[in-house]
């Protein structure tokens, strides 16, 4: 299993450019089984979940094509025949956004058989709120034997009102409602970006959307949808983490190919630490030159501070000078890494769903595990500004989210290195301090 290391102590300087959106891919690729005809994604991300993706799409009887480099991070999915409208627990249970097909699937197919996610490391992400909206649409739904079967002759429009804000799930249910007879009116939506660029795609194809990105969505069905070409958003997450990267490291960096307009929250607490930021139309300079200081956080649905900012968040607080108090939102169990942090001489203690971190404390070297995605960002840049090497396992959580992070960071300054087992494996950390 691979691993990094990284020695801690050099400012990030230069340029990186972001990759396209991962949490943007995944749906689009879900959406291009809404039709026969091909479906051209560009700005893909080269990482873990989309290949994932492609063979759940295929399993299905789709040809997806992927191409990088030259070929300028574009696939071409045709779902000209679905022999197989379903998602085996061999491919969700690596990557829960796969549960995206279950509206695509009844909507083009009339049937679907999914198969639930599980457990999840960072806690509970529901499929109970796709289940209840397909059934306001009409369809039939049986549980049995960890699937979800879902049957109906055409979806019927219907007016659906989240009980919760889920991004997913609003995700699922406009894919299918597009091919719904009639309309459909969507409340308590999420307003992710991800969310409005997955409309983009469907209004390309035919669909009929309006109020993609506010909490109110409204879907006209159309009989039939058709191909399209588009190209996804800028990753916001990793535009995040590169901007936290260089104020941690005392650098200047420019993040460059991002969409400044999708990181006002961040950038926002950032400069409540006294990060400096410079914005263009799509990049965003950071000078970390200045001592950092420290601020309570509260993670939010969007437009609110992302949780999945929350862990990078956690490594710059721990050298701001002061107390932060980070509390937690969406996810009940999104503190796995603090203990390893606190391995690496962080002082953090987690009070529930409050993280309470003190700094400004020196950071050393230790072997720390990667519990989740995020977990993984964190913990990298907790060891750039370490004393001396940190070894990370379990990196193929950071292969899921982050396109060659190695050769980015690299690139911009940083010591670090990808190497094969080294080490015996060490047993997983509790979830709480």
């Amino acid at each position: 299993m691979d691993k990094l290391i990284i020695r801690g102590g050099n400012p990030l300087l230069g340029t990186v450019r972001v990759s396209g959106a991962k949490n943007a891919a995944l749906p689009c690729m879900a959406a291009a089984l809404l039709t026969d005809e091909p479906v051209i994604l560009e700005n893909i991300p080269q990482v873990r979940d989309i290949e994932t993706t492609r063979k759940l799409l295929a399993a299905m009887g789709a040809e997806v094509e992927l191409g990088y480099g030259r070929a300028h991070h574009r696939t071409t999915i045709c779902a000209r025949t679905l022999a197989a409208p379903e998602a085996s627990y061999e491919l969700v249970k690596t990557m829960r956004a796969s549960t995206l097909v279950l509206g695509p699937l009844v909507a083009r197919c009339g049937r679907a058989h999914v198969s639930l996610p599980g457990g999840c490391a960072i806690g509970a992400r529901p499929i109970d709120l796709h289940i209840k909206g397909l059934e306001r649409l009409g369809a039939r739904i049986t549980q049995e034997h960890g699937y979800v079967q879902a049957v109906a002759d055409r979806l019927k429009g219907a007016e659906i009102v989240f009980d919760k804000i889920t991004v997913t799930g609003t995700e699922d249910l406009l894919m299918a409602a597009t091919l719904a007879e009639g309309e459909t009116i969507m409340q308590n939506c999420a307003r992710e970006p991800e969310v409005a660029d997955l409309a983009a795609l469907l209004h390309a194809m035919g669909a009929k959307i309006q109020g993609a990105g506010t909490s109110t969505i409204y879907v006209k069905g159309v009989a039939k949808l058709h191909g399209a070409k588009h190209r996804i958003i800028p990753d916001r997450i990793e535009a995040g983490t590169f901007i936290v990267a260089g104020a941690l490291t005392g650098g200047d960096l420019n993040v460059a190919g991002c969409d400044p307009t999708h990181l006002t929250a961040i950038l926002q607490k950032l400069a409540e630490t006294g990060v400096k930021t410079t914005l263009k139309t799509d990049s965003v300079r950071v000078m970390g030159d200045q001592p950092l200081a420290a601020a309570d956080l509260n993670t939010e649905e969007y437009p609110g501070f992302p949780t999945d900012m929350q862990a990078q968040f956690m490594a710059l607080a721990t050298q701001a000078a002061g107390t932060s108090i980070i509390t937690e939102n969406i996810f009940e169990n999104r503190f796995m890494h603090a203990l390893e942090l606190v391995r690496m001489g962080a002082n953090v203690k987690i009070e529930g769903r409050r993280a309470v971190v003190r700094g400004v404390t020196p950071l050393s070297a230790a072997a720390v595990l990667a519990s989740d995605l995020r977990a993984s960002a964190s913990l990298v840049l907790a060891a750039l500004v370490a004393d001396g090497e940190t070894i990370i396992d379990r990196i193929y959580h950071l292969d899921r989210g982050y396109e060659h992070i190695e050769e980015k960071f690299k690139a911009i300054g940083a010591e670090i290195r990808r190497v094969g087992d080294i080490f015996p494996k060490r047993a997983v950390a509790p979830a709480h301090a």
